[in-house]
């Protein structure tokens, strides 16, 4: 996947047709200080963006894979286009969670685009471990390490009210104090 061009064709389609967006999963790991690998980009935009964010990817020649009321799955045959997922906020803390993005500077400098804060990055990763039993293991030690890499500045308040959301507040405090007794 070529990142640079599918964020340059991102940006331009997006701010052309004024759809709010912000970097989310692995991409977005970098700037809570956590490196990952990954293959393909994850945005989080408005559902109500949901008809113009399908004919802009349609239109660009990626294929719909999957459509739910939480997310839209697009990939492309041509190994530049690669995979983009969306996720659509329409629930309050999504929402507020987009609101609440920061600009930041990407992929050396090229491109200025929103992109979750680290608090808003870990409770997404709560809610996907909490919903597919698959990614816990993986978004749980996203999370450990977003925590540890971003402590001091993070806001304990929002990380606890996501966690018992799903009721994991338990596991919260384990990591809290493995960290402040490291």
């Amino acid at each position: 996947m070529d990142f640079k061009f599918v964020f340059k064709f991102i940006l331009e389609s997006f701010t052309r047709e004024k759809i709010d967006f912000a970097v989310i999963g692995g991409f977005a790991l970098q700037f809570g200080g956590v490196t990952r690998a990954t293959l393909d980009i994850d945005l989080l935009i408005l559902s109500e963006d949901t008809k113009k964010t399908k004919d802009i990817m349609l239109s660009r020649g990626y294929n719909l894979l999957h459509e739910s009321e939480d997310v839209l799955n697009f990939s492309s045959d041509d190994p530049v286009l690669g995979r983009v997922d969306f996720l659509l906020a329409h629930r309050k803390y999504a929402v507020a969670m987009l609101n609440r993005a920061q600009e930041k500077e990407i992929l050396g400098g090229k491109f200025k685009v929103k992109v979750l804060r680290v608090e808003d990055q870990i409770g997404l990763k709560v809610q996907s471990g909490s919903n597919d039993p698959q990614r816990l293991s993986r978004d749980s030690a996203d999370i450990e390490s977003l925590i540890k890499e971003n402590y001091p500045d993070l806001d304990l308040k929002l990380l606890r009210e996501y966690f018992a959301l799903f009721e994991r507040k338990a596991e919260l405090e384990a990591i809290i104090k493995r960290i402040e007794h490291a």
